[in-house]
C-alpha cells in the first residue's frame, strides 16, 4: 500500500512538473523604465529573463525623438528598419511562453523588436507583449505586431507603466500561467 502510494505520489509530482509552462520575459529598455517592468514580471511570473540589445546602443542623442535625424527617428520612419541585435540568435526553443516588453515608440513597438521577432523561431510559442508609455496606449503595437507576424500564436498584451505586483499577479491569474 505504501508502495502504491509513494508510486501515485511520484506520478503527481512528474505530471504536475511537466504540466507547468516554462517562461521567458524578454524586454528592450531604452531608458530603464521597461527593464525595472520587465524584473518586476519576471519575479511574479516566476520566468527567466533576457534583455533585447542593439549591438550599438542608443545615445541620448539616439533617443531625441524631437530631432527628425535622431536614430530612434530614421528607424521609425521606415516600416523595413531591423536594428542589429547585439546577440543575432535567440535561443526560445525550451520556453512555452514568451513576454515580450518595451516602451512605446510613435504608438508602437520599437522597430527592435521586430529585429527580435525576425532573430528566432517563435512558432509554437504562446506570445505575449507588455509595454510602458508616458501616453500612448498598446493596442497599436498589438495590433501592428500581430499583422506583420499572423502565423505566431498571440495572446493580448497589457500596458505595465504602473503596475504592481499585485497587477501583474492578477494578470498571471487570468492567463491561466
Amino acid at each position: 500500500m505504501k508502495r502504491l502510494l509513494l508510486v501515485m505520489a511520484l506520478a503527481l509530482t512528474a505530471l504536475t512538473a511537466s504540466s507547468q509552462k516554462k517562461v521567458l520575459v524578454s524586454y528592450f529598455s531604452a531608458s530603464g523604465k521597461t527593464e525595472a517592468v520587465a524584473q518586476k514580471l519576471q519575479k511574479v511570473m516566476g520566468a527567466d529573463i533576457f534583455k533585447i540589445e542593439p549591438q550599438t546602443a542608443y545615445s541620448d542623442a539616439d533617443l531625441d525623438y524631437r530631432n527628425p535625424n535622431a536614430r530612434c527617428s530614421v528607424e521609425m520612419r521606415d516600416p523595413k528598419s531591423r536594428p542589429a541585435l547585439a546577440k543575432a540568435k535567440n535561443d526560445v526553443s525550451k520556453y512555452d511562453v514568451i513576454f515580450i516588453g518595451f516602451p512605446i515608440w510613435w504608438a508602437t513597438a520599437p522597430r527592435i523588436i521586430n529585429s527580435y521577432l525576425e532573430s528566432a523561431d517563435f512558432s509554437g510559442k504562446t506570445v505575449i507583449l507588455f509595454a510602458t508609455s508616458g501616453s500612448s496606449s498598446i493596442d497599436k503595437s498589438c495590433s501592428d505586431l500581430k499583422t506583420a507576424y499572423p502565423a505566431l500564436n498571440w495572446k493580448g498584451g497589457r500596458l505595465l507603466t504602473n503596475a504592481t505586483e499585485e497587477d501583474m499577479a492578477a494578470w498571471k491569474k487570468e492567463l491561466e500561467l
